[in-house]
């Protein structure tokens, strides 16, 4: 089992005789005599679960719960003696799991503890489950890269930073060049194979800041936050030389490569975003109408 627990109690017995009868269930479990010792004991040590008495020197158990739950992912269970001076419903509202009385047979604790961690895991597996499904939602199932409707998302998010703080902001648009020929030529699952790697060519020359998108089909569009015209000029460079010296194997003994071009421009403040992507898809057919596997600039003075 990996689940860790920590008791508190500052009675040495029960403590022991509780730590020993965990431990024995097949719990790795730690031990302190106060509040203040336990805080010591989670800023350093694994701790899923902490088992409570709520009458404890300086700090009591209640406050006990209350400072670990601000601050860590950890259960708590309280236990006490005195059931007429303290409701399920407080200990529950400082952020208790479970509240039980004493005297409490060690089996029965046991069986409450399970409870607890069985709930601790099936959140944890929601959580992991939700935030698998969000990133579905966002993500080209191909290339891994952020898809179209993440993209208006994030571009929204960036120009009203941008129009709110002054910071610029640059946009690429890049398309395959000729890739209906290589689809046509070897087929659609070595198409793919050019896809996933080009995705991959993006991201590795990028910023943490920057976020990348398969905008369709052979296309892919990038977000550079506080990056002006100039600047993508040279983020588009090294991501077209990273593109030209891959080398793609499409059948055996057959060496092929590929060419992108790529549109960049800046963003014009409190221009209608609609414009701003515009140039972009207008400075990438520029490249294309222009020869191909180049670069072309448009800012929204000269893009008429």
């Amino acid at each position: 089992m990996n689940d860790h627990i920590l008791i508190v109690d500052d009675d040495e017995s029960i403590k022991n005789s509780m730590q020993d009868f965990i431990k024995s269930s097949g719990y790795p479990t730690l031990a302190a005599s106060s509040a203040e010792e336990a805080l010591e004991i989670i800023k350093s040590n694994r701790v899923d679960v902490i088992i409570t008495d709520i009458i404890l020197p300086n700090k009591d158990g209640l406050e006990l719960t209350r400072m670990v739950k601000e601050g860590y992912d950890i259960d708590v269970i309280v236990m006490t003696g005195y059931s007429g001076k303290y409701s399920y419903g407080e200990a529950i509202n400082r952020g208790a799991s479970d509240l039980v009385f004493k005297p409490i047979r060690f089996e029965e604790l046991l069986l409450r503890m399970k409870r607890v961690l069985r709930e601790r895991h099936l959140n944890k597996e929601r959580v992991r489950i939700l935030g698998r499904l969000e990133k579905l939602a966002i993500t080209d199932g191909l290339t891994k890269l952020y898809n179209l409707r993440h993209f208006y998302s994030q571009l929204e998010i960036e120009i009203d930073r941008c129009n709110r703080y002054g910071h610029s902001l640059a946009l690429l648009l890049l398309d395959i060049d000729h890739f209906k020929i290589y689809n046509d030529t070897y087929g659609h699952l070595e198409g793919d194979q050019v896809l996933i790697r080009l995705g991959q060519i993006i991201k590795s020359c990028l910023r943490t800041m920057d976020s990348a998108y398969r905008y369709g089909g052979e296309e892919f569009t990038i977000i550079l936050p506080e990056t002006t015209g100039k600047e993508a000029q040279v983020v588009a460079n090294r991501i077209k030389t990273a593109v030209e010296l891959e080398c793609f194997l499409p059948e055996p003994g057959k060496i092929f490569t590929i060419t992108i071009s790529i549109g960049v421009t800046e963003f014009l403040k409190k221009e209608p975003i609609s414009e701003f992507i515009q140039r972009a898809d207008k400075a990438m057919y520029k490249s294309k109408d222009e020869g191909r596997n180049r670069i072309t600039t448009l800012y929204a003075e000269n893009a008429s």
